[in-house]
């Protein structure tokens, strides 16, 4: 964050502030201790021992992705974009966190396999599986390194300590409760990390718009600044997409963000569906990320609204958009949620926000370290390094992993500095790795005949399909401004992956049938994709697909009324 490396200390915290953040970590660090009792086993430390209700491991879902990408980018987007930023969650999540439950859990928890990766192993092989897996878990890296350096701005911002110090200090609370408790102290410290958001974010929205005038003035501030009246409006959003003729930019947004970004994200991602995992029935996994779905539609008012606030109400944020976003201006679309805390927010609730802000950043660091040592201790490390050890010895690989994962994100919190707006960043990492591995997803459980060859050069070309869009953009050979790059190179990559996967399985040969049960659609009997709707899953109210149903109606409505 600019301003916060150029002002130093930004915010005017006072002790009442800092014992109510000093309070919180309390509660998280405790979190960690008490879960540290239940981990006897390494599925205890990697997968909760799979004992979890699905109202928690639901509220964890939507937790976990509440970190940087949600508070810090979409209010970035909101600053910069306005509305169309919406599409990120009624268009680009809440339709494929509903297909995750409803035809996917099934195979995933059905299949009892322990992560992403390994699903990929059963269904193509050991080349697959290496692919997957290494992929994974440097988009991990990668992506924990935003979330832990956003927390370290906050450290900074309050204390004025050095970026780095600010690093190492916030890296090391999170690895604490990560290494002590595994999963379970991962995921419970996301429900609470979940309300403290909610209770952060909410009383700013709140502030935020009658300091500029209520619903109709925020309208008519934006409608007389810089990008106008177009966002007020969620389509075309060709300012988002960058694409000048609206039809395209429709077709960006439907198929290159609400269809390979979205489903490539949240179906194939082993950070989302590890919370899932760990749920105590298929039932419960199956609602867990459409529990999560209600809330996820309605987040975008106390994240992107804020934005859109921060960019009309605070002086240099409203100058910096004025003048096109120059270089070295000394703030960015980054600092939007910070810079209205500082001028809106009194003493008291200034510390209950910072907590939501540390809250945020903390989940999704946490999800992105608990899902890179469950993936490379079992996918990488007991696949092909050591294998046929003792349990024992891969519960304390995965604490040391932990360990290693952390230092590698302080490396590369770095990165994400160079970034006027984080989601630019994000969403470029989603269409290298998650796009291609949604392509061969979709296409191996629909299709029989996809073979195991099939399926890594698929990722692998796809991948590189990816990359070679994000090359043309950055050299101005392909004009993609925005994020039509990311949108462009994910379905780049989706097709890509799709033609090549295609083109070889009909050259090489298939797996048998009998070992596909389980992994493919119609070789699975439908008994084996159904949850159970007795005991513990009784009743409508938790029955996945009426549940998928109602938000869907939900979202459409959305939908609807800010088009």
């Amino acid at each position: 964050m600019a301003v916060l490396l150029a002002q130093g200390r930004l915010l005017d915290a006072n002790a009442v502030d800092y014992v109510l953040l000093a309070l919180y970590f309390v509660f998280v660090l405790g979190i960690g201790y008490v879960a540290r009792r239940a981990v006897s086993t390494s599925l205890d430390f990697f997968l909760s021992g799979r004992a979890l209700p699905a109202w928690v491991t639901g509220l964890a879902f939507i937790s976990a992705n509440l970190g940087a990408i949600e508070i810090i980018g979409m209010s970035a987007n909101g600053a910069q974009y306005g509305m169309p930023t919406m599409h990120y969650f009624w268009v680009g999540a809440v339709p494929a966190m509903l297909f995750l439950g409803v035809v996917m859990m099934p195979f995933y928890y059905g299949s009892k396999v322990r992560s992403v990766p390994e699903f990929m192993l059963r269904r193509f092989g050991r080349a697959a599986h290496l692919v997957n897996g290494v992929s994974f878990a440097v988009a991990q890296v990668l992506i924990a390194g935003v979330n832990l350096y956003l927390l370290a701005s906050i450290v900074n911002a309050l204390l004025g300590w050095p970026l780095w110090v600010s690093v190492l200090c916030a890296a090391a609370i999170v690895l604490s409760y990560t290494a002590l408790g595994g999963l379970s102290a991962a995921i419970y410290n996301e429900v609470l990390q979940f309300f403290v958001i909610v209770a952060a974010l909410l009383p700013l929205t709140i502030v935020g718009l009658v300091k500029v005038g209520g619903v109709r003035g925020l309208v008519e501030k934006i409608s007389a600044g810089p990008g106008g009246a177009e966002q007020l409006s969620a389509w075309p959003g060709t300012e988002l997409t960058g694409f000048a003729n609206p039809v395209w930019s429709v077709v960006g947004l439907v198929f290159g963000l609400g269809f390979v970004l979205s489903f490539g994200y949240w179906t194939t991602n082993f950070v989302e569906v590890q919370r899932a995992m760990a749920s105590k029935s298929m039932s419960a996994a199956q609602r867990t990320p459409i529990i999560g779905a209600f809330p996820k539609m309605f987040i975008p008012f106390i994240v992107i609204i804020p934005g859109m606030i921060a960019a009309v109400v605070i002086p240099e944020l409203g100058a910096y958009k004025q003048a096109g976003a120059p270089e070295g201006a000394g703030v960015s679309y980054n600092d939007a949620i910070l810079l209205l805390m500082r001028d809106l927010l009194p003493n008291g609730i200034l510390g209950i926000a910072l907590a939501g802000l540390l809250a945020s950043f903390m989940a999704g660091m946490a999800a992105n370290l608990s899902s890179f040592n469950t993936v490379f201790t079992y996918d990488i490390w007991q696949s092909y390094v050591v294998r046929d050890r003792d349990d024992r010895y891969y519960l304390n690989m995965g604490r040391w992993v932990t360990v290693g994962a952390t230092v590698a994100a302080v490396g590369t919190a770095f990165i994400a500095s160079g970034y006027a707006n984080l989601m630019d960043y994000l969403q470029q990492l989603f269409s290298f790795f998650n796009a291609p591995l949604f392509a061969t997803f979709i296409l191996g459980m629909f299709w029989k005949r996809m073979t195991p060859h099939a399926g890594w050069a698929g990722l692998v070309v796809g991948t590189v399909s990816a990359v070679v869009v994000f090359a043309l953009a950055e050299t101005g050979v392909l004009d993609l401004p925005g994020q039509g790059a990311s949108f462009v190179g994910a379905g780049v990559a989706f097709v890509v992956d799709i033609v090549v996967s295609v083109v070889v399985s009909l050259v090489t040969r298939p797996k048998p049938e009998a070992e596909l049960a389980g992994l493919v659609y119609s070789l699975t009997p439908r008994s084996a994709r159904q949850a159970a709707t007795s005991g513990e899953d009784a009743g409508w109210y938790r029955r996945p697909g009426l549940l998928a149903g109602i938000a869907l109606i939900l979202v459409i409505a959305l939908n609807i009324v800010f088009a």
